[in-house]
């Protein structure tokens, strides 16, 4: 398809691009012998057990959630080490190995005595104590470990906080709880570690992994990005539509931002740079659309099944709301690649070098029936955890449709390993955030920093907005997109609600925000991944991904105002709200990227700004006046490109 040079740069991208992953994301040791095995056999056990809780569900609550963290913990203990500096690198140290029994052997305790637990709550034994203060610091060396000091920093300040309330400033002084009463209420109880958040983990998150991991090793990887490169590679700037749109399907089955980044940019950052983009915008593209795969439903970020859960509401209906804003955000990204390309004069690949539409729809399209089975699931209101069972059941099944995608038992076994070892760091993440959320409950913290950002604000939403976002973003920037969720959700969710702000409309935003902070310089992740792949300068492709994803950074504000976005309220509303928005989006790329049908003068390129905002606010005033200004500057656009070409003419002869 490509010249033996460009396959050379891609087999160079793919090297670098597991490097970068290694970097950011290879925590875990890489066994051989006997522990390969080992942790082989472990992670597979994992993902039966959950299938098989998915369907038969034999346990209560604590019970199931006890034998998750099991699990869980055991492969973090196993495969993450204490340090990479002194710890052993191909084996488990002694200290590892402890860790892993005692764990092990307390999550069997919990298991065991779950009953008796429940019933003596408020008059716990010694032994309970011991447990559960064991247990609080076991997992808060988890989440260290596999997540990074972050999220056990800011558990560690939750717990000090509740040990230490009499002592506190006036406005968040508290009665203060005893360790007595910390340890047992946060590890013996369905409110602190086995909390909603590694309920989630234990019910949603795992299985929906496991689901991506199945799906890659299927193919449907492969065939989503041929999908996306024979949709939009042979348009004006082919090859970074097809970045945005691949990203956009490989998000669908990849729970992180950095792994869609160098998964997909390994081939598409080189193509974009042989047909002309710079590569800071090239590493940028990818690392922009890949942040965004979070958003997109049906298969959203972990967070959105933990909205589900706090809200109370079925998760299709998460999905149905985050649908809309997700679409917009997709297309001003996709709408500037374009506005860059008739810029730049970048043209698309030849037909002949772009795999046929025809011949992937026919070798892949069994790939999209387990996904329209989980959405169709999704809508008859089945549990979330039965819908994606099915779903994994049935891409297996479907894999034999087609002898090159076939799934041996050897392969299915590895998917079940990736799997299990792809949900470690999730898990660690809630776990810990379950004794965040159980400190801020038990002191009642929330209430009060609810009332502390509404006092702030002076009860004015344009001034409590900008607090949130600052908060999502700075807390993000080193606290993964899970965990951030549930803390700033705790705390600021119930502010903006008082401030009248619809319930899903202040949780997605926060789930919005909390996702912008890997485009979001200093630090942005994705996008200095995206620089690894493309040889640019990281701080200058963190700003371009920062630009290309501006949308992200607006969209929140435009369904906080105007719900309609969310699909909530009648429907002439509902598609009026989103034509004029996707007309703003439409200028607000045009605007950024400097550029119409040709390049924009200073006055166009402010005019198509100020449409942008009048049509992305709700009411009909703004519309009409976003609408008039956007006439002016398409008038003034077509004018001096007829006058270009009249001059291009003029000079031909």
């Amino acid at each position: 398809m490509l010249d033996k040079e460009f396959d050379q740069e891609i087999q160079k991208a793919g090297e670098k691009g597991k490097e970068l992953l290694e970097k950011f994301e290879g925590k875990a040791r890489d066994l051989k012998g006997w522990l390969s095995h080992f942790i082989t056999l472990l992670a597979i056990g994992a993902s039966l057990y959950h299938l098989f809780y998915a369907y038969f569900h034999p346990f209560f609550a604590l019970d199931h959630r006890a034998i998750h963290w099991g699990f869980m913990s055991s492969l973090i203990f196993l495969l993450y080490p204490f340090s990479k500096k002194i710890s052993p690198k191909k084996r488990p140290s002694l200290f590892d190995l402890a860790f892993w029994l005692v764990s092990i052997g307390i999550c069997l305790w919990i298991f065991i005595n779950s009953y008796d637990i429940m019933n003596r709550a408020g008059r716990f034994l010694d032994v309970d104590i011991i447990m559960g203060t064991i247990l609080i610091l076991l997992v808060l060396e988890a989440a260290r470990r596999s997540t990074g000091w972050p999220v056990p920093v800011v558990a560690i300040f939750f717990l000090l906080y509740a040990l230490l309330g009499p002592y506190l400033p006036e406005f968040l002084i508290h009665k203060g709880y005893s360790i007595k009463r910390i340890s047992t209420y946060l590890a013996l109880s369905t409110d602190g570690v086995f909390g909603v958040p590694l309920g989630v983990s234990a019910n949603f998150i795992f299985l929906f992994i496991l689901y991506g991991a199945i799906l890659q090793k299927s193919g449907a990887g492969k065939f989503f990005t041929d999908l996306a490169f024979s949709l939009t590679g042979w348009t004006r700037g082919g090859p970074a539509k097809a970045a945005v749109v691949s990203s956009c399907f490989f998000g669908m089955i990849s729970g992180s931002s950095v792994a869609n980044t160098v998964t997909t940019g390994s081939f598409t950052i080189p193509l974009m740079k042989k047909t002309g983009y710079p590569p800071h915008f090239a590493g940028a593209v990818e690392a922009s659309a890949s942040t965004m795969g979070q958003i997109m439903p049906p298969i959203m970020g972990a967070a959105a099944f933990l909205m589900a859960e706090f809200l109370g509401i079925p998760y299709i209906k998460v999905c149905i709301a985050a649908a809309i804003p997700a679409v917009l955000s997709f297309f001003a990204i996709f709408m500037q690649v374009h506005f860059k390309a008739v810029l730049m004069g970048i043209k698309g690949i030849p037909r002949a070098d772009l795999p046929s539409l025809k011949a992937t729809l026919w070798g892949g399209w069994h790939h999209l029936i387990s996904i329209t089975l989980l959405v169709y699931f999704l809508i008859l209101n089945f549990s979330p955890e039965r819908a994606v069972f099915w779903a994994i059941l049935a891409t297996i099944l479907c894999s034999y449709l087609r002898k090159h995608t076939r799934m041996a038992p050897k392969d299915i076994l590895e998917a079940f390993k990736q799997g299990a070892v792809g949900s470690v760091e999730v898990a660690a993440a809630c776990a810990a955030a379950g004794i965040i959320i159980g400190c801020i409950t038990m002191t009642g913290l929330g209430l009060k920093f609810s009332s502390l950002i509404v006092d702030l604000s002076g009860g004015t939403l344009l001034l409590a907005l900008p607090f949130t976002m600052i908060a999502c973003l700075a807390l993000g920037m080193g606290v993964p997109t899970t965990a951030q969720y549930i803390i700033i959700s705790a705390l600021v969710a119930p502010a903006l609600i008082q401030l009248g702000v619809v319930a899903i409309a202040a949780h997605l935003f926060i789930f919005y925000f909390g996702t912008r902070a890997d485009i979001t310089p200093p630090v942005a992740l994705a996008a200095y991944a995206g620089a690894g792949i493309a040889g640019s300068n990281p701080m200058k492709t963190g700003v371009t991904a920062f630009q290309l994803g501006i949308a992200g950074y607006i969209v929140p504000f435009m369904f906080i105002y105007g719900p309609e976005l969310l699909i909530i309220g009648p429907a002439h509303k509902v598609i009026l709200a989103t034509l004029t928005a996707t007309f703003g989006v439409y200028c607000l790329a045009a605007g950024v990227q400097n550029c119409l049908f040709i390049k924009t003068t200073f006055y166009e390129r402010i005019l198509l700004l100020i449409t942008s905002f009048l049509l992305i606010k709700p009411g009909l005033i703004t519309d009409l006046a976003g609408i008039t200004l956007f006439g002016i500057v398409y008038l003034s656009q077509r004018l001096r490109q007829r006058k270009k070409r009249m001059e291009e003419a003029t000079n031909t002869f």
